[in-house]
């Protein structure tokens, strides 16, 4: 289990010059994207004024970082593996967990159980959100409408993702089908599932990752979870932060490689950490099985389904990715934990390749 960062490739089943060459490549391929995160979201990086409005703070980033772990062991590291930066959309992979505990405390029946059920707000009652699941909002497929935080869902209709996207029609009209019919990546109805899941908590969502996640893991404590200055919401009576599950329009999520690490052993172990189960197996399963709609997405975790994500990976790898190249990959079938930060995206195929290839045992 993980405790100390003693670097070890060779008891880790590499070969250490080659699992050299491939911290080499890295960190020779770092993301075109500027140091100044306020810069690279005032040049439009998801979508241009007036939408792209920053709401939430924002900090500099640090240069290309990463770990790398198998069997349990550290094999690589490089950069500063501490420094807690920006991690945009892997918080999704956060919330998929705190959902999980939710199910196992309790607060949700079941992810088929209706949101309407247990919200504090109006904002399922309308015809067209009155059906939605927590299955729907965890993989992204709830056809959620409205305005949260000043955003509305619009701003992420027609969003499409990858290397060759079209956004030429993002923010665009498009008649909304019934929850569950339709996939769409859209960080507005993320931060619907934030929302509904502090609800549940009536807890600062922090608060419980750390108390039942983080600490366990023995993260640092330079992790932070940042809300949108306009995201204060009032439960029994106190004001609490409704965290946002990127960091799209500021804020979210900000923590080092790692600690990241240490999530996707989590992962890796199936919930199992130190005898203890920080997060039921059978949640993990269910967070890592294909939507039927989208096969290479989970509950807020993309799949390497018929490996068409990651080719260099097994086909049961998952991923939490967010952009800037921040991604903690985790193949079962290497036993392997690979953490990458601020890595360009055309590169992360090629570094999985070379790291496994890395193995002689």
């Amino acid at each position: 289990m993980l405790q100390t960062i003693d670097i070890e490739p060779d008891r880790a089943g590499f070969s250490p010059s080659r699992l050299a060459d491939a911290v080499a490549f890295a960190q020779a391929n770092e993301i075109a994207w500027s140091r100044d995160i306020n810069d690279q979201l005032g040049k439009g990086e998801f979508e241009p004024p007036p939408w792209n409005e920053v709401l939430g703070p924002t900090k500099p980033r640090g240069g290309p970082a990463g770990v790398i772990l198998r069997q349990g062991r550290v094999a690589a590291t490089w950069g500063d593996v501490m420094r807690a930066d920006m991690t945009f959309s892997v918080a999704k992979s956060y919330l998929a967990i705190l959902a999980g505990l939710a199910l196992a405390d309790g607060l949700i029946g079941d992810v088929d159980e209706r949101v309407a059920e247990t919200a504090l707000d109006d904002h399922f009652t309308s015809e067209q959100n009155r059906q939605i699941t927590w299955r729907h909002l965890l993989q992204q497929t709830s056809e959620w409408e409205g305005t949260l935080f000043s955003k509305p869902d619009l701003i992420d209709r027609n969003r499409q993702l990858g290397a060759d996207a079209d956004n030429s029609r993002k923010g665009q009209r498009r008649e909304l089908g019934a929850p569950g019919s339709y996939w769409e990546y859209n960080d507005v109805r993320v931060n619907r599932l934030s929302l509904s899941l502090l609800h549940l908590f009536r807890r600062p969502l922090a608060e419980v990752l750390a108390e039942r996640i983080m600490v366990p893991l023995g993260a640092s404590e330079d992790w932070s979870w940042n809300a949108y200055r306009n995201a204060m919401v009032t439960i029994d009576g106190v004001a609490m932060p409704s965290v946002p599950g990127g960091s799209h329009w500021g804020g979210g999520l900000w923590i080092g490689a790692w600690d990241q690490s240490k999530l996707g052993q989590l992962i890796l172990q199936r919930g199992a950490w130190n005898g203890e189960q920080l997060l039921p197996e059978d949640w993990v399963a269910a967070m890592l099985t294909p939507c039927d709609i989208n096969p290479e997405y989970g509950f807020m975790w993309w799949l390497n389904t018929g490996r068409v994500r990651y080719p260099a990976a097994s086909a049961g790898a998952v991923a939490a990715v967010g952009a800037g190249g921040n991604t903690i990959l985790a193949d079962p079938a290497h036993d392997l934990v690979l953490v990458a930060r601020w890595l360009d995206g055309e590169a992360l195929n090629p570094l999985i390749k070379q790291t496994i290839d890395a193995m002689v045992d």
